[in-house]
């Protein structure tokens, strides 16, 4: 049985099998954050993780972007790419979203069966 994360707000690293570099990860986890997500940008340098969530939109993008939809392993179930203006059907199985930017989803070697890492970056002492 895994272990049930609990994200936070935040950044990390995502790991993809097939590259050597980690990305750059933004960690969208409480409502506010999972909601204005990508709205108001006008590209993406990295990848943004909704959690939880199984179902995205595009409505007022400015840019197509690369969907992953990953279960509870984060072990990727789907992939599509949503260009602005879209509304993406729910994935019953999923329980976060990887958002990137069109085409990174394919150069990162990202789709159906991969697991992946993520590694949260610590929430700073305050």
């Amino acid at each position: 049985m895994g272990v049930r994360r609990r994200w936070r707000d935040g950044t990390g690293l995502l790991a993809v099998p097939a590259l050597d570099v980690p990305v750059r990860l933004e960690i969208a986890a409480s409502y506010g954050t999972r909601r204005r997500g990508l709205l108001g940008r006008d590209g993406l340098d990295g990848a943004l993780l909704l959690s939880p969530c199984n179902s995205v939109h595009t409505f007022r993008m400015r840019f197509a972007i690369d969907v992953a939809y990953l279960d509870r392993r984060l072990r990727v179930l789907d992939v599509v790419t949503m260009p602005p203006g879209r509304l993406g059907m729910p994935r019953p199985r999923a329980r976060h979203v990887l958002e990137a930017a069109a085409g990174a989803a394919a150069d990162w070697g990202v789709r159906p069966g991969v697991c992946l890492g993520i590694t949260a970056d610590p929430t700073p002492a305050g």
